[in-house]
């Protein structure tokens, strides 16, 4: 999903109290991770996620396969904690501004 600028400002804020739900750790991206991550994203729709995977380099490509694989879009990264957004098309719990 495509996020305008205004929406990910939007997002950003309200992620901003939110802990980190899931940790992502020396283990990597595993399957059961990815199972986590989608169960957590389907009931909150946005979440923050710890990844401890090594060097920058690693977590930018484990940031990237964890969203290609969840179908999640990245809000934002700051060091180690992500946040991700994915909307929930059966009960919606956040309203996107539009424009």
């Amino acid at each position: 999903m495509k996020l305008n600028n205004k929406q990910k400002k939007f997002l950003r804020q309200a992620a901003h109290h939110l802990k980190p739900l899931v940790w992502a750790g020396k283990n990597g991206i595993t399957k059961s991770l990815i199972a986590e991550i989608e169960e957590v994203l389907e009931r909150h729709e946005l979440i923050k996620i710890k990844c401890a995977l090594g060097e920058r380099e690693e977590r930018d490509a484990g940031i990237e396969d964890i969203c290609k694989k969840t179908d999640a879009t990245l809000v934002q990264r700051i060091g180690n904690i992500v946040t991700l957004y994915k909307k929930n098309h059966e009960k919606p719990v956040i309203k996107l501004p539009k424009d």
